[in-house]
């Protein structure tokens, strides 16, 4: 296994090819010990191979911050890559891959080298990888909480939730945040009212209805102790919190899209771990 998800690292060996010669690339294969196993055909048969033994085999090589894995090593590169190289798809796709691997791209400006002369009071930019959450806690995996939420929501046979699930996990891929938001609201307001379908409510309401159906039963799904739900909408409650700010209203200057949208994946996963989770064990003969 490896600690970035395929997305990432084959994004990562095709930002490299978009500012790597082939003679680069093949330098660096020899660098790291991989060197004839990797087509020399065409860069995307180069970029096949390189991403293709990054992902199935734990190889260590070495770079100037030491051993890392192969696929760390090709990451590092590629968020070296140009400016006018940071609009392309697979950059896109990259920054996105590293969010959800829980990493995001943060610079830093250091002083050129004093005995160069030519370069004598300039800066230069450097790129470094900085974890978004602490590591080692595994709820806070976003990959991993995918990976449960969807079979959790296959379980209890959620279709339409895991359809907009889907939908906003390959638009975020993309770095398509609004259609990305979009679907993570309907995501977010479907699983709510199948687990509500499942749980009894056969009522014509909205999901708002639907909601406070979860909160009032006996013994509640949605707990008011922890503040997720109140009788007096006036009460500070998570549940219709987090329903408020996946649908905000206006522009908010200085915020990135990327930001919020990264944000809003991260939190409903999150979320819908806990509410699925319980679900499931509501539901399963032990509690029956």
């Amino acid at each position: 296994m490896t600690a970035l998800n395929r997305m990432t690292i084959v994004a990562a060996a095709e930002v490299i090819s978009s500012f790597r010669s082939h003679s680069d690339m093949e330098l660096l294969e020899v660098q790291w010990g991989i060197a004839g196993r990797c087509s020399s055909s065409s860069k995307s048969s180069r970029v096949a191979d390189l991403a293709r033994i990054a992902c199935e085999e734990r190889i260590k090589v070495l770079t100037e911050g030491g051993k890392v894995d192969l696929s760390r090593a090709l990451v590092e590169i590629a968020i070296s890559a140009p400016q006018d190289h940071r609009g392309s798809a697979a950059w896109r796709k990259l920054v996105a891959g590293l969010r959800f691997d829980g990493f995001e791209i943060c610079t830093a400006q250091s002083e050129a080298n004093p005995e160069d002369y030519c370069q004598s009071g300039q800066t230069e930019t450097s790129f470094h990888l900085v974890r978004m959450l602490p590591s080692g806690v595994p709820e806070l995996d976003f990959r991993e909480a995918e990976s449960e939420v969807v079979l959790l929501l296959d379980r209890h046979g959620f279709d339409i939730a895991k359809g907009h699930l889907k939908h906003a996990v390959s638009a975020f891929s993309r770095g398509e945040w609004s259609s990305a938001n979009g679907e993570l609201r309907n995501f977010y307001e479907s699983y709510l009212n199948e687990v509500a379908a499942s749980l009894g409510y056969t009522g014509s309401g909205d999901s708002k209805a639907k909601r406070d159906y979860l909160g009032g039963l006996q013994p509640p799904f949605l707990l008011a102790d922890y503040n997720e739900w109140n009788p007096n909408n006036q009460k500070p409650q998570y549940v219709q919190g987090l329903m408020s700010r996946m649908h905000p209203h206006g522009g908010h200057p200085g915020l990135s899209e990327e930001e919020d949208a990264s944000f809003r994946l991260q939190v409903s996963l999150v979320t819908a771990r806990l509410f699925l989770r319980r679900l499931d064990q509501r539901l399963s003969p032990s509690h029956a």
